[in-house]
């Protein structure tokens, strides 16, 4: 029962659809009706406003941080609070309000990573600027830290609860990433901060 109620509590927590909170308050189009049409920070970018962009990072980010946080603060054992990360990451990823159908998960992963330990969050959002700073794709970014983060955190932690909780998380963004996948082998891959034409027929947002 507890950890159906770790899992539960973390999984709300990751559930919270930022993006479509920021872009209603600051009267910008719904992020599922343009670009990627995916509820991430980098989508809200092709809108053009930075600021909600930032908000909507700042938010995914924090709500994965967060709950780990409070996890920690609990007293909880480890296994329970790798649970609860992992749980919050699925709340972003199949959001219930959304009908189960929400974003890739890379900022609420770098949250909980960081709460995990700061140590592997860091070491893996500098993987992902390197990347990002040097080709341009988001994608492509999240794909290598992706890679990168279970093996630091099997560097500084070896197999223990967190590893399998980061390893899973690492899994579904690469799932998740399919088509960005698909799309950088085309050349097809839209860059950082580029904004993506809308279908025929409808007005850029």
């Amino acid at each position: 029962m507890a950890a159906f109620l770790c899992a539960l509590g973390g999984y709300l927590a990751g559930s919270i659809p930022f993006a479509l909170v920021v872009s209603r308050a600051c009267a910008l189009p719904d992020p599922r009706t343009y670009g990627s049409r995916n509820i991430g920070a980098t989508n809200v970018l092709r809108s053009g406003n930075r600021v909600a962009a930032l908000l909507t990072l700042l938010g995914d980010c924090g709500k994965g941080w967060l709950a780990v946080m409070v996890a920690h603060l609990l007293g909880l054992a480890m296994e329970l609070v790798a649970l609860v990360g992992f749980a919050a990451f699925l709340g972003h990823l199949f959001p219930v309000w959304l009908q189960f159908r929400g974003g890739k998960g890379v900022a609420t992963a770098a949250g909980v990573l960081i709460a995990f330990d700061w140590r592997i969050g860091l070491a893996t959002i500098v993987v992902w600027l390197l990347v990002a700073v040097a080709t341009r794709y988001s994608s492509l970014a999240a794909l290598v830290a992706a890679v990168a983060a279970p093996a630091i955190t099997w560097y500084l932690h070896g197999a223990a609860a967190l590893l399998w909780a980061v390893a899973g998380m690492s899994v579904l963004i690469v799932l998740r990433h399919r088509a960005n996948i698909a799309k950088l082998a085309r050349g097809e891959e839209s860059r950082i901060g580029e904004k993506k034409a809308p279908p025929a027929g409808e007005p850029a947002p």
